[in-house]
């Protein structure tokens, strides 16, 4: 009896057992079902914010196509192998002259993106994407092309405007990228390698980053969104679809997308944007000093905490610094109360100031701290400055030398930091030239030509004419020190 009572309990105690266990794996279902639905909800939430967003701003990305003609040279082709001089003796030099003179020009083409900001049919662009072209093309979204004229040029911020006569365009909205956050979901609109209307997604990776150590205005966001040759002048975009940044550069070995792009800020672009379309150029402002990022040791020698601020390494003779009172080996920590992060936030902050503006440093001074006020002045000699010549100036000995020049002025005396009073700047220095296989830079000062001081273009061109075949003896002066250069058109 006892065994039977106890079989008919321990059989009542496991189906109880397996009951529970029915009940808890429905319950583990229904919760797991319950999970995965929340989870489908979301993705396919975040989804349609990308759907949206893709629809908001690809009416506003365009295809950007320039053209330059490159003219050819076969005589200098052959000239530069000395077994073929022999051939060139039974002809004179005007058979060869007249033969350049006709060649048929090489047409050169490069593709890039562009974002239309206004009615009026403003589009951004990188500058280099159309820098030099003779001719630009303009592809909409709904496949209609117009030629597009340039309205400026920045080769400083690497940012350029173009200008199209065409009706109902759809403008983007610039936004503030100040409001930017790291790890914020940003979407990249373009054309990379040339295929149209392409939408990246990923998230920026990092704010305020530089790439030319200095020598040009930037503070890039960082994003992962892939951005490849062809994106470049394209939008950055949050989840808002506003234009948050202009995509600019890539990191890369091999050409293609490593996970790494930089966009221009848009709170940079509109400032330089806005002065490129009312004066066709940008205005910044000016302090006149040289400055460098603080090391722990050099802030230690200063006796200065922390390596946060901008050291003055120089001061150019009547500049706004100077007559303000900055000296040599202050420490900048402040520009109007806003706390300088390095040399390079200093630098765009000075820019974007209009000139004539006062402000003032806080600046770290044999152990003080102390405010200065300064009235910045404007700066001049920029890029922009150098290649605003006549067209004529342009073209000087472009295809004899490989060179552009520019008298020597106030203007790019002060941006070069020249010691001699006269001579002719050298602005653009064509690839694969006598002058660049001689050496020779952008911003270099021609000083002397065979001895002889020289501050005229058209004197220069004449020398080059009667004595380059022989050769000519240049004595340049650049950052460092001067040093000669011979030229021979063979």
């Amino acid at each position: 009896m006892k065994k039977i009572i106890f079989f008919i309990l321990t059989l009542f105690l496991f189906s109880n057992i397996s009951l529970a266990q029915d009940v808890a794996i429905n319950n583990y279902n229904d919760q797991n079902d319950s999970n995965i639905k929340n989870d489908f909800q979301y993705a396919q939430s975040l989804s349609n914010v990308f759907k949206y967003v893709a629809k908001n701003i690809t009416p506003s990305i365009v295809n950007i196509k320039s053209t330059k003609k490159i003219k050819r040279s076969s005589t200098k082709q052959f000239m530069i192998d000395p077994r073929m001089q022999h051939f060139f003796d039974f002809f004179d030099k005007d058979f060869f002259d007249n033969l350049d003179e006709n060649a048929t020009p090489e047409i050169q083409q490069g593709s890039g993106t562009g974002v239309i900001i206004d009615k009026d049919g403003h589009i951004i662009t990188n500058n280099h994407v159309i820098d030099e072209a003779d001719t630009i093309e303009v592809k909409l979204s709904n496949d209609e092309v117009y030629q597009a004229k340039i309205i400026g040029q920045d080769p400083n911020s690497d940012l350029a405007v173009l200008k199209i006569d065409a009706k109902d365009l759809a403008p983007a909205k610039l936004g503030d990228s100040d409001k930017v956050e790291i790890g914020e979901w940003v979407i990249a609109g373009g054309n990379p390698f040339g295929l149209d209307n392409t939408i990246t997604t990923g998230i920026v990776s990092a704010r305020g980053r530089t790439l030319s150590g200095g020598s040009k205005y930037e503070d890039y966001i960082q994003t992962d969104a892939a951005i490849n040759p062809g994106n470049s002048g394209g939008p950055l975009v949050n989840l808002k679809s506003e234009v948050i940044g202009i995509n600019t550069a890539i990191f890369s070995k091999n050409g293609g997308y490593m996970g790494i792009g930089f966009a221009i800020p848009s709170n940079m672009v509109r400032s330089i944007v806005d002065s490129l379309i009312t004066t066709g150029k940008v205005i910044r402002g000016w302090l006149g000093i040289g400055i460098q990022d603080l090391s722990q040791n050099l802030s230690k020698s200063f006796g200065y905490t922390g390596t946060k601020g901008a050291l003055v390494s120089y001061i150019e003779k009547d500049s706004p610094a100077e007559k303000g009172g900055v000296k040599q080996g202050d420490i900048i920590m402040k520009i109007n109360d806003v706390e300088i992060k390095d040399s390079n936030h200093l630098k765009n902050i000075v820019a974007e100031n209009k000139p004539k503006n006062k402000v003032t440093l806080t600046i770290f001074r044999d152990k003080k701290q102390l405010n200065v006020d300064v009235k910045l002045g404007e700066l001049k000699g920029d890029k922009e400055t150098l290649s605003n010549q006549s067209d004529k100036d342009k073209d000087i000995l472009l295809e004899k030398l490989g060179i552009s020049l520019e008298k020597l002025n106030d203007d790019n005396k002060s941006l070069f930091k020249f010691k001699n009073e006269k001579g002719l700047v050298i602005t653009k220095v064509t690839p694969g030239s006598i002058a660049q296989i001689a050496g020779l830079s952008r911003g270099e000062l021609i000083v002397n030509v065979n001895g002889k001081v020289i501050d005229n273009i058209k004197d220069f061109e004449a020398i080059v004419n009667n004595e380059l075949q022989n050769g000519i003896r240049l004595l340049i002066e650049d950052s460092k020190m001067e040093h000669f250069v011979f030229l021979q058109s063979n």
